[in-house]
């Protein structure tokens, strides 16, 4: 059982970050892929593959609500008859967008930060959340120029042997190794044109992976039925760990619900047969049977919810989704238009995101489970006197200890931190940190940014309502000083993103 203080509790919940700096062999690397390309028009190019984005969005609108309920209701029902009507002939294809040379040019050039950003600040939360979970084995689905392998690469180094990538665009997979040709170190990297050519080249035991992710791909699949075809091959693909990502968008947001929502039905559904199946057998070969089957063919969600039950933001008008503000790098500032106004020097980027795991959630403690919290009342009653006494020399300090904080207190420059980060590009991983929130379910998720009015913090949370994740539901908590001072401190430190312990 995990016991926390206030402080450490403040250092569990923190899983947002400030501004996140592209690593210096990212960026050089994009540099250098823009140097060897064709330049002219590259504003034009930029441009029109944000216009691309924008059609496939009015696509997916397009597709029926009522049809589009019905199949996530019961997923498997007559999938194969209404296919038919689900194919919509485009440009892009039933498995996604296949990108053309300037289109992949434009996206290193005016989306990959970002999209890395966004899969780098996930994957950081999962190894957080998983200090045991160290993948050797990974599927890249949609991986584009890489921007998620870039990720992972940053986040588990040195357990990663093999990465299997599945873009269908040529022009992507050119991109990604070019992008790749300079590191040192790295796993062994197999692309794919598609899930089928991946089963037809390997077999059984190497179609296992221990992470499998798909990040900013379901998206540009215009068909449902294909999205739920290909989230249940990845999801067979997937030995521990499956993580969806897509723009933080109304259509982006249901896309990740309907998903997570179907995994969790059909991992219920095995679960159930499984019991069935073994029924007839004793009951201590049936116990096993039972455990061996949830552990197999459950799941549970490892972020951002805490539970794994019906989504509370569903048919509320709200939808759930995170931000990343990341310094934009020099070819976005060069080739991202602004409309008549001066290009800001960052960025933000939203993203909605799902983490699964196989196996049965945990039963964790609580992280308020014991902890005793004092009113500012009662800690002003234990003041002593000589508290309030104040000593002039630790107020103002000495000549070298300001000298000192005057050095502490410099800024460096974004340059110098990529130029630091080319010898410490690893120090993160060797860390350690002690305090880590579990996959219990006592720890909601902040969505939105919380609203401060005086000395009242009001924030809304999605959490768990039972203590077996069972069910949740979206609250909003509101936090005084008076009454607890100690998670009012932590309340004012908390950002969108955030956890909550209860």
């Amino acid at each position: 059982m995990a016991s926390f203080t206030p402080e450490t509790l403040r250092s569990a919940a923190k899983q947002s970050e400030g501004i996140h700096l592209i690593p210096l062999s990212l960026r050089r690397a994009i540099k250098k892929f823009l140097r060897e390309q064709e330049k002219a028009h590259m504003n034009r190019k930029v441009l029109r593959l944000s216009e691309s984005f924008s059609r496939i969005k009015d696509v997916n609108l397009q597709l029926s609500a009522t049809a589009s309920r019905e199949l996530v209701e019961d997923p498997l029902r007559s999938i194969d008859r209404r296919s038919g009507r689900w194919k919509i002939r485009s440009a892009y294809g039933d498995i996604g967008l296949r990108y053309s040379e300037d289109e992949t040019v434009a996206y290193v050039a005016s989306r990959m930060p970002a999209v890395y950003s966004a899969c780098f600040r996930v994957l950081k939360e999962v190894r957080r959340r998983l200090p045991g979970f160290s993948p050797a084995r990974v599927l890249d689905f949609g991986a584009g120029p890489g921007s998620a392998l870039w990720a992972m690469r940053e986040v588990w180094s040195r357990s990663l042997q093999q990465v299997n990538l599945v873009e269908p665009s040529k022009d992507m997979q050119r991109a990604a190794q070019i992008l790749l040709r300079d590191l040192k170190e790295l796993p062994v990297i197999h692309s794919y044109d598609s899930i089928q050519a991946l089963n037809r080249t390997l077999n059984k035991r190497e179609r296992e992976h221990d992470l499998v992710i798909s990040s900013y791909a379901l998206g540009e699949i215009p068909s449902l039925s294909d999205r739920i075809t290909i989230v249940r091959q990845l999801w067979d693909l997937t030995q521990d760990v499956l993580v969806l990502l897509e723009p933080g968008t109304p259509h982006g947001s249901k896309i990740i619900r309907q998903m997570r929502s179907y995994i969790l039905w059909m991992a219920k559904r095995k679960c159930r047969k499984s019991k069935n199946k073994s029924g007839e057998v004793s009951s201590d070969e049936m116990s096993i049977a039972v455990g061996t089957a949830a552990l197999k063919n459950g799941a549970f969600v490892v972020a951002p919810c805490s539970h794994d039950g019906r989504c509370p933001l569903e048919n509320s008008g709200k939808y759930c989704h995170f931000v990343q503000r990341l310094e934009r790098t020099s070819s976005q500032r060069a080739y991202k238009r602004s409309k008549g106004e001066p290009l800001r020097g960052f960025e933000d980027e939203k993203f909605c995101f799902v983490a699964l795991r196989r196996g049965k959630r945990p039963m964790e403690a609580w992280p308020l489970d014991g902890m005793e919290f004092e009113t500012l009342k009662e800690q002003h009653a234990k003041r002593n006197p000589e508290d309030l006494i104040i000593d002039y020399e630790d107020q103002f300090g000495s000549e070298e200890d300001e000298e000192s904080e005057f050095e502490d207190s410099l800024v460096p420059y974004a340059s110098d931190v990529g130029e630091t980060s080319m010898f410490h590009e690893h120090d993160d991983e060797e860390e350690e940190e002690e305090d880590r929130a579990d996959v219990g379910g006592g720890w909601g998720r902040i969505i939105y940014a919380p609203v401060r009015r005086g000395r009242q913090i009001q924030m809304d949370v999605c959490r768990s309502t039972k203590r077996d994740g069972s069910e949740g539901a979206f609250q909003r908590v509101v936090v005084t000083k008076s009454k607890n001072p100690a998670l009012h401190h932590q309340a004012r430190r908390s950002l969108w993103g955030d956890l909550w312990p209860f």
